[in-house]
């Protein structure tokens, strides 16, 4: 199995994975982190209703497959 040297390699071959388990490992991740990181309390209503308002603003934005293709190599 070739070394994952780098964040965008490591992204790129979770990207080969079956989405059940990309959702997995997506929450694997999740769980390694602490619950009082600043910004991220999804029990904070002002946080709920910025992501409801960011969810529901879909004109002007753009596919992540676009944003994606503009990140400089290595993101």
């Amino acid at each position: 199995m070739p070394m994952i040297r780098d964040r965008k390699q490591l992204f790129d071959a979770a990207l080969q994975l079956t989405e059940a388990d990309r959702l997995i490992l997506a929450n694997q991740l999740l769980e390694t982190l602490p619950d009082d990181l600043p910004g991220l309390n999804s029990d904070d209503p002002q946080f709920m209703d910025e992501l409801l308002r960011r969810s529901g603003d879909m004109e002007g934005s753009a596919a992540w497959e676009e944003l994606r293709d503009e990140l400089p190599a290595g993101q």
